[in-house]
């Protein structure tokens, strides 16, 4: 949002020294030929801007497609060690007791890391203490390998996203890129200011130009903070998940 909103701030502020500058510029800086290269190069600008723009929407967007793919494959995969955990029998007990007590303390902190139930240090303990009790499953006939076997892959499928998920945290947008768009949408405005007739009209759609702009900016910025805020991704699987492995 403080982002949106300088984004705002900056257009709007840029527009009205456009306006300052046409009252006091001399007549030929603003003569037909002067409009005719000040809107060639303005048209650059837009194009550039449009192409940055249409970046981040896509790079903010991948990401948060793929993690929320990520939550919907550990899920699965959680659930599918459980239900082989319950198919090896009492020999299964220790691990998935293991396995249970990490989805409860952590699992869920990705979402509200406030409402973490054990410290990062020792949910990460929790996860090589499943991961030991996994490495010591029976494996006494052909069945039990099998079923081992098949564990053993699924958690390594599961902590590779979970490595994934950790690493994912921080933002994937470069913020030179932000401030770099911030002064082009400046420059574009101030040209707007520049030339714009003096009426209200005119300066109601400058306002909602910059208002969509700002507002553009900062929905890229939900969709490159997943977890939180307005557009987070759904929790829906891992309640799911919570409610099968309790069962």
């Amino acid at each position: 949002m403080a982002i949106a909103l300088l984004v705002f701030a900056v257009v709007v502020t840029a527009t009205a020294a456009g306006i300052a500058l046409n009252r006091i510029l001399p007549e030929h800086h603003l003569s037909k030929e002067s409009k005719e290269i000040i809107h060639l190069g303005i048209g650059v600008i837009v194009t550039l801007t449009a192409l940055v723009l249409g970046l981040l929407v896509a790079s903010a967007k991948s990401s948060f497609d793929s993690k929320s793919d990520e939550i919907r494959h550990g899920s699965v995969k959680i659930l599918m060690v459980d239900r082989l955990l319950r198919a090896m029998g009492p020999a299964g007990a220790p691990a998935r007791d293991s396995l249970l007590r990490w989805v409860d303390n952590n699992a869920g902190a990705i979402w509200s890391p406030e409402d973490r139930k054990v410290s990062v240090e020792q949910g990460n303990a929790e996860w090589w203490e499943f991961h030991e009790q996994i490495r010591k499953l029976p494996s006494a006939d052909d069945g039990q390998k099998a079923l081992q076997a098949k564990i053993i892959d699924a958690v390594d499928e599961l902590a590779e996203t979970r490595w994934l998920l950790t690493e994912q945290q921080a933002s994937t947008i470069q913020s030179p890129f932000l401030y770099v768009v911030a002064i082009w949408l400046g420059i574009i405005f101030a040209s707007f200011g520049l030339f714009a007739p003096r009426n209200w009209t005119v300066y109601a759609v400058i306002g909602l130009s910059a208002f969509s702009l700002s507002t553009a900016v900062f929905l890229i910025l939900e969709l490159d903070q997943p977890f939180s805020g307005l557009l987070h991704i759904s929790d829906a699987p891992f309640k799911l998940l919570l409610k099968e492995i309790h069962r």
